[in-house]
């Protein structure tokens, strides 16, 4: 089967490019043909090594974009989307399934005023989960289409339905965890004598890492143990606000910090190294929405300590770490002192049960959900 990908978020890094790296892998594993579809300013952070075709109409790229710039450009792209649809749409002839693999709601409004919501081949929205905000205006669009049977809604989350609906063009499946692909990475291994414990990811203010890491100094360990605090940042606010907080920390000998976006064998070399992800933030829209550093963790079989309202349903089926209670600094300081201190008594419980998830939510089971969704009628 010939399979379309329908790229046009720019991003410096990160979970997107690999997302897109699973479904172009994946897919050729399972003798697929990929071609990319991209605006003509595309520039891809990775070589996907698969053929690449241009469209009509520039990418617009949010990074350190706020107020007024961040409004044109959500306009501006709002205006190309309708562009790069029609484009889309002449040239169905060149693939047998099409997937827009990070899509919202606003690509399913956009939809309905394309020639594209009456494309004759499977066409794949991939959302990666729905706000309780969003849902009415999620549900509304999805209605409109389902005259169009090749449009299919796939929605990254749980549970079999959304808040309690269904629909025949809304697919529900679990999202896939990241894994090695490009080192020699032992799943299973033991721990290093001081734990190396890792803070990864992309930095935002909303993560409050300071508020973190004055909990961690005042905690009291039986071992020794060393934080990597690792950040990539897509707005200057959030670049400034890292670097404070790296200088005001850089005399602590076990904490280090490294501003700066990792990808491929670099990003994967420096997950397999560490013993723990620590993922401390908590925000309302974790409870919705897949924790791609989970995933991560999950992939690369690391124990994770996180707050309750991170994909509460996972944690709930599999022992792969310890929770806190979301924004209760008093309780995450004892669950960090508790899973450090009995990290050796745990770890084969963990490791465990990091392996069945890993199975349960392995980017090959992902295809396969989503290979079906495309082969449904």
């Amino acid at each position: 089967m010939r399979i379309a990908i329908f790229e046009n978020i720019m991003t410096p890094g990160g979970h997107e490019v690999d997302f897109d790296r699973i479904l172009v892998e994946e897919f050729q594993n399972l003798g697929h043909e990929i071609k990319f579809y991209v605006p003509e300013n595309f520039e891809f952070q990775f070589d996907y090594k698969v053929e690449i075709e241009r469209l009509k109409g520039d990418a617009v790229s949010y990074k350190n974009s706020s107020g007024l710039k961040k409004i044109l450009s959500a306009a501006k792209r709002e205006i190309n989307r309708q562009r790069w649809y029609k484009q889309l749409y002449d040239r169905q002839a060149e693939f047998d399934a099409l997937i827009v693999p990070t899509s919202t709601y606003r690509y399913l409004r956009a939809l309905s005023h394309s020639d594209l919501k009456k494309i004759s081949v499977p066409l794949i929205f991939i959302l990666h989960g729905i706000n309780p905000g969003e849902s009415e205006k999620f549900f509304n669009e999805t209605e409109k289409l389902l005259p169009y049977e090749k449009i299919k809604a796939v929605v990254l989350t749980f549970n079999d339905n959304i808040f309690g609906r269904r629909a025949k063009n809304i697919f529900p499946i679990y999202p896939p965890t990241y894994t090695p692909r490009d080192i020699n990475n032992s799943s299973f291994r033991i721990p290093h004598s001081a734990l190396l414990i890792g803070f990864f990811g992309q930095y935002r203010r909303e993560k409050k890492l300071e508020d973190f890491l004055n909990v961690f100094m005042k905690c009291k360990f039986n071992r020794k143990i060393k934080l990597i605090v690792q950040g990539s940042t897509m707005h200057i606010e959030d670049s400034e606000d890292f670097e404070r907080i790296i200088e005001k920390y850089r005399d602590q000998k076990n904490i280090s910090f490294l501003h700066k976006g990792l990808i491929g064998a670099e990003w994967q070399r420096a997950i397999a190294d560490i013993d723990v992800l620590l993922m401390p933030y908590s925000a309302e829209r974790y409870k919705y929405h897949w924790g791609g550093m989970l995933f991560t963790a999950i992939g690369f079989q690391k124990p994770v300590i996180a707050s309750d309202d991170m994909n509460p349903e996972v944690f709930q089926k599999f022992k792969i770490g310890e929770l806190f209670k979301s924004g209760d600094l008093n309780d995450l300081g004892k669950v960090f002192e508790r899973f450090i201190n009995d990290f050796d008594k745990n770890f084969e419980i963990y490791s465990k049960n990091l392996k069945i998830a890993s199975e349960e939510f392995s980017p090959k089971n992902f295809a396969l959900r989503i290979e079906k969704i495309i082969n449904s009628r």
